[in-house]
């Protein structure tokens, strides 16, 4: 990317679209958007700017267009693998989606809403309740994470399992294309079969095709019972064969089954506030299953009787099953603690991958061995959603080891455990996406066919390359 205009140049020309106030040039106000939360990625802009409307967008990339200055969509500044951090080279702008706030329209009788961009996940869960429907994506990042950025990724989180990814929930978009054309495809409709299917193309792009500004998202009913329960597990194999157990008893209740090891809860226990060990004696593995219904449902009885049979068979060692509501949230603020729990064990390599369900048990026996291998008496702390294949195999430095040699261990270590991945026929990204971080992996995991063909598609919707460069391929 090569910018034809001055930065000072670049600052009034986006103050003369969206007001001064909404273009950011100084370090101090740029400091938020340029570092991802967990320090690993650090950039540097030409300016941060604010649009308040699509109208807005459009604006600022026909000026970007026509300069060939680099554009990164930014929404809560939640992902995890840089794909919302500008280069170190300071040439990019920073488009900022938080202005853009509004809840368009709700539709409770069709089951659908339409929210801009900026709107945060929590408040768009909040608006759906409001009228008595549930907007059923979920992640421990929902306070801040953005519905663009959530769309943009394909955000998947913990209810993947019943109501599937972003992807599943989202029915039409608004996008802006690198051009400034305005694309509205807000369409609510459960159905629509009119050649290629835009929206899919533009979910999980990561902002390397187009800027989302408004989403179409499809509503269910709220479930009036909920019943939810931590059980303690002697093996991975065990969590499979309960897990189908758990299928076989509730079928479509089950709404969730996440699972993790003792080290993770360890962690949490040990460096966050207010946890505590909802069962008495230490295990190996854990796995939160949660069954959802109607009215007349019964999910509790069913979830008593599910965990009497694993108790039969020897699946599970003690369950805690929840007798409030407040415990049910008390067991979920547990599970979602664990990615910020690790910080307080020093460095952390990470992995968000997925491989069949049937092969998790191979994958963490493999895996440890090859975590041993590369770096000897690193920690691994899987977790994630055991229901849907996916793994966060984060893996923490030694107890004696310093933390920044251990981080240049990150590659040969990604290598190792993506390569395991490949041959289990999973996944190296799960619902993070490719970002910065992946890019490399991506080329040695994706076939020559697949990328030339996502490289052709760049080529006919970005032909100057200014939609968040640098990132996915």
């Amino acid at each position: 990317m090569t910018t034809r205009v001055l930065p000072d140049d670049v600052a009034a020309q986006l103050r003369a679209i969206v007001g001064d106030a909404h273009v950011l040039t100084s370090p101090e106000d740029q400091a938020g958007y340029l570092r991802e939360w967990r320090d690993r990625y650090v950039g540097k802009a030409l300016a941060v700017v604010r649009p308040g409307s699509t109208d807005d967008v459009a604006r600022i990339l026909r000026f970007a267009s026509a300069h060939r200055i680099g554009v990164v969509p930014q929404g809560g500044n939640t992902g995890l693998v840089g794909g919302q951090i500008p280069s170190a080279a300071g040439d990019q702008i920073v488009l900022s989606l938080a202005r853009m706030t509004a809840v368009r329209a709700i539709d409770a009788d069709g089951g659908t809403m339409i929210v801009e961009a900026g709107v945060t996940l929590r408040d768009a869960q909040i608006a759906a309740e409001n009228t008595g429907r549930l907007f059923p994506l979920s992640l421990a990042s929902e306070g801040s994470a953005q519905i663009g950025g959530v769309l943009a990724t394909n955000a998947g989180g913990t209810a993947v399992l019943a109501y599937g990814n972003a992807r599943n929930l989202c029915l039409g978009l608004e996008v802006v294309l690198a051009d400034g054309l305005i694309w509205n495809g807000l369409r609510t409709l459960k159905k629509d079969n009119t050649g290629y299917d835009l929206r899919d193309l533009m979910i999980g792009s990561e902002g390397t095709l187009g800027v989302i500004t408004a989403a179409a998202l499809r509503l269910v009913p709220q479930p009036a019972d909920v019943a939810t329960a931590i059980v303690a597990l002697p093996s991975p194999e065990a969590a499979l064969k309960f897990f189908r157990l758990a299928e076989d008893h509730a079928g479509a209740a089950l709404t969730a089954f996440e699972f993790w090891s003792r080290r993770a809860m360890e962690f949490a226990l040990a460096y966050m506030p207010n946890k505590r060990d909802p069962l008495a004696v230490p295990s190996p593995w854990y796995a939160l299953v949660e069954l959802s219904g109607g009215n007349g449902s019964r999910v509790n009885e069913t979830l008593q009787l599910l965990l009497n049979s694993a108790l039969d068979a020897v699946l599970i060692a003690d369950a805690a099953l929840s007798s409030s509501g407040q415990q049910q949230r008390d067991f979920w603020r547990l599970r979602e603690s664990f990615s910020e729990a690790q910080k307080g064990a020093g460095g952390s390599i990470k992995h968000d991958i997925s491989v069949p369900v049937a092969r998790i048990p191979e994958f963490l026996t493999r895996a440890a061995a090859i975590v041993e291998a590369v770096c000897p008496g690193a920690r691994p702390v899987p977790f994630g959603h055991f229901g849907d294949g996916n793994l966060h195999y984060n893996v923490s430095q030694p107890v004696d080891m310093d933390k920044a040699r251990f981080l240049t261990l990150w590659d040969a270590m990604s290598d190792a455990v993506h390569g395991l991945v490949a041959e289990l026929n999973g996944s190296i990204s799960a619902e993070h996406g490719i970002g910065q971080m992946k890019r490399a992996a991506l080329l040695r995991h994706k076939s020559p066919v697949e990328i030339d063909i996502m490289r052709a598609i760049k080529a006919a919707l970005d032909p100057n390359g200014i939609l968040n460069p640098g990132k996915v391929l």
